[in-house]
């Protein structure tokens, strides 16, 4: 098949924990062509959704685990999958791809569905287990986020939005940066914030298990490393 990957530059990813990576390798292995292309090589011409893409083959040999050929622009019609990788932040820009991909041919699987990607941002999707998830609070209020403070003491404070760990804050009872952090993100974002009470079980791990069909086939442990609050692999 001819698979094209949507994603971040290959330069910039880490072979050994990096998904889209290890997918490319064993589509590869199976004699299945690949071009890669960034979300800023997509265009929509005419109602037509194409790209810049570059063919590339994949290695997993540490500091030369690409090659990429040459550009050349293709309406992604031409590709039998278009794979969906780039990495948040979950803004504009990411929607809009969505949106942009939802206009490829019948023809070609996109993956994930773009419509049920832009519908199921992961921090908002898990507010309809609460029974699975610490006491959680999404807000712009001040007032909100100071009570939900007040009610639990020991919290986390992450953007809406974020992934890998970033701007994610383990705010204790005692912490006198509370205020600060709250004027500072709302200086800079127009998001709401998600707060969550602190789960010190974290400091086991934050398990992560993959299912296909609903069979676990794999698993995770993250184990947040000494004097760090988050179990991000980006943080280590």
């Amino acid at each position: 098949m001819k698979v094209a990957v949507q994603m971040d530059p290959l330069e910039t990813i880490a072979i050994d924990a990096d998904s889209t990576f290890a997918l490319m390798l064993e589509a590869q292995a199976r004699g299945h062509r690949l071009w890669h292309y960034l979300v800023n090589d997509l265009i929509l011409r005419d109602g037509r959704p194409k790209a810049r893409l570059r063919p590339v083959e994949v290695r997993r040999r540490p500091g030369d685990h690409f090659t990429l050929g040459s550009p050349a622009w293709h309406d992604l019609s031409e590709m039998d999958v278009v794979l969906m990788r780039q990495d948040p932040p979950f803004d504009m820009a990411y929607i809009t791809a969505t949106h942009i991909l939802e206009r490829v041919g019948a023809s070609t699987l996109v993956v994930n569905d773009p419509a049920a990607v832009r519908n199921a941002p992961e921090k908002l999707l898990v507010t309809h287990f609460p029974d699975l998830m610490p006491p959680t609070l999404i807000a712009w209020s001040i007032e909100a986020i100071r009570a939900f403070r007040a009610e639990w003491q020991d919290i986390v404070i992450k953007p809406l939005y974020g992934n890998g760990g970033a701007g994610v804050f383990h705010v204790g009872p005692a912490d006198e940066n509370f205020s600060a952090l709250l004027e500072w993100h709302f200086a800079r974002s127009r998001e709401p914030l998600m707060v969550q009470r602190y789960e010190p079980a974290v400091r086991q791990g934050d398990k992560r298990i993959i299912l296909v069909d609903g069979e676990p086939l794999g698993a995770i442990n993250r184990v947040p490393p000494p004097g760090e609050a988050r179990s991000n692999m980006h943080v280590g």
